[in-house]
């Protein structure tokens, strides 16, 4: 028996997914983005019949963006619901099961691995982790309301819309000099922004940025808020120092203020950074025996859709390699 989530038409599998609480799957794959998704459509095509644990709202952070043109195979483009979309229904089409719901909590010491979510506790020989990692945002209203609609935290994947505008970058260590110089390819003026007087960026990274003559900066400032009804219009601004506020045309606001990956639920369980995020030990391998892992949660440097299609690739070809040799 199936129902249909009304705000984007995905079909939730309820009582025929709830029915297999009591089986022992050959993996389950935690997490609906690129990288688990393509896990699961590699693993279904492998007749591993994977269970893909998605969330409330599936498709990870590319249900909130709006054009990706940098996904192989796109011509003019897709939106980004539209991609992921696809991906459920592809995967689907070969088998795999998906239950929207939050994991809450997972056992890897136990054998078979545990998996537990609202619905009940679920049983596998492997588990591939693809939870996917979120970019650290202000908390503002304006910035949450215009997110993907001039508010990002890729320019890798969204600087090209800024051709010939003018463009803002908060943070000031490297990944903010990067992503500056890295806009000055498109917009005409990019402004870095932040709250200190001093920066935490390498040396290399602040004089590259400094030397580029398209990009200004704005020091012992942060934003109060972000202007604009269904665009970025400017940026309020408050001095740390002072108190003043003082508001900024700008058409883009990019945030480059680090990234945290969704790891809580992992913690004495596979074993992490010092960032929080999976380490990975040979290929997809974590420190768990058959426990695999795939797209952000292990990779805190590259964060591309691609590139978790990519891992998630190689998770379910691991797991594949894996229980054939169990």
């Amino acid at each position: 028996m199936d129902q249909t989530n009304g705000t984007n038409g995905i079909k939730v599998a309820t009582t025929e997914t709830q029915a297999e609480t009591g089986a022992l799957h050959k993996v389950i794959i935690i997490g609906s983005g690129p990288a688990g998704l393509t896990a699961a459509l590699y693993a279904a095509r492998a007749e591993l019949r994977p269970l893909v644990i998605a969330g409330i709202t599936p498709g990870g952070q590319l249900m909130m963006t709006t054009e990706v043109e940098n996904f192989p195979g796109f011509i003019q483009g897709i939106m980004g619901p539209d991609l992921m979309n696809n991906m459920i229904k592809q995967v689907e089409r070969f088998g795999a099961k998906i239950l929207y719901e939050i994991v809450s909590a997972v056992n890897f010491a136990a054998r078979p691995l545990v998996v537990k979510t609202e619905s009940g506790e679920y049983s596998a020989q492997s588990v591939i982790l693809a939870m996917g990692a979120e970019a650290n945002w202000l908390g503002l209203p304006g910035e949450q309301r215009l997110r993907g609609k001039g508010v990002s935290a890729c320019a890798t994947c969204d600087g090209f819309f800024f051709k010939g505008k003018e463009v803002a970058v908060i943070g000031g260590g490297d990944s903010a000099m990067e992503e500056a110089n890295f806009l000055t390819k498109y917009a005409n003026k990019v402004t870095i922004i932040h709250r200190r007087g001093e920066f935490k960026a390498s040396k290399i990274m602040l004089e590259r940025a400094q030397a580029n003559p398209k990009i200004a900066f704005v020091l012992n400032s942060e934003v109060a808020d972000v202007l604009g009804e269904n665009k970025v219009e400017g940026l309020r601004l408050k001095n740390t120092a002072s108190g003043d506020v003082s508001e900024m045309k700008i058409d883009g606001l990019f945030l480059a203020i680090g990234h945290h990956p969704n790891t809580g639920l992992l913690k004495g369980q596979v074993e992490l950074d010092e960032r929080g995020y999976v380490k990975v030990l040979n290929n997809t391998r974590t420190s768990a025996e058959g426990v695999f892992v795939a797209g952000d949660i292990g990779d805190p440097r590259y964060r591309q859709a691609v590139t978790a299609a990519g891992m998630g690739c190689m998770a379910a070809l691991d797991v594949e390699k894996f229980l054939t040799e169990k």
